[in-house]
């Protein structure tokens, strides 16, 4: 991937997505904690507080660019500082190579802005070889996760089951050159 893509957003805020580092770990840390309960329960299907050092193992030391892809949307405030606005990701199933689990979160006060078609429309661009659908479950509430879902491909979705839904998404088949990803717009 090249290390940035510019997007614009809905409203028209421009931005540039990136790929998640390790060095971008604490920051991770500290954004999380800044994220609305309802935010971080829509993220893990659970109460999580705070990323422990297991998971942030897996969310920012496992992010291989292969098979576990992992991008950043930031935008440029008035004074030159990079904003994260929302984290994107994708991670092929070990068991089933050609699918993958997906997972987007966003800053509460970006919501609805069109941050996490941004960054999905990148992601499915860099998305690992040879993954044709998503597997995934989300909160049966979640109605922006399950439309943003529809977005990507021929989506099935299951009946409620425990407050989650199992959503499976065939996806185009295969990922659009690099030249597509130049400008995504939202």
């Amino acid at each position: 991937m090249d290390d940035l893509t510019p997007v614009r957003l809905r409203d028209g805020t421009e931005g540039f997505v990136v790929p998640l580092l390790r060095a971008n770990r604490e920051a991770l840390r500290r954004e999380y904690e800044h994220l609305s309960a309802e935010t971080r329960f829509d993220r893990f299907l659970a109460a999580v507080p705070e990323l422990t050092e297991t998971m942030l193992d897996h969310l920012v030391d496992e992010v291989d660019g292969t098979d576990h892809v992992a991008l950043v949307l930031l935008v440029i405030t008035a004074d030159g500082t990079e904003l994260p606005l929302g984290l994107a990701r994708i991670i092929r199933y070990p068991d089933d190579p050609s699918a993958a689990d997906v997972a987007v979160t966003v800053v509460d006060d970006w919501h609805g802005r069109g941050v996490a078609t941004a960054l999905l429309q990148v992601l499915m661009l860099h998305r690992p070889q040879g993954v044709e659908r998503i597997k995934t479950v989300v909160s049966a509430g979640n109605l922006a996760s399950l439309a943003m879902l529809r977005r990507l491909g021929d989506a099935r979705v299951g009946e409620p089951e425990a407050g989650v839904q199992r959503v499976v998404v065939e996806l185009e088949c295969s990922p659009r050159s690099s030249e597509a990803a130049t400008h995504p717009v939202s």
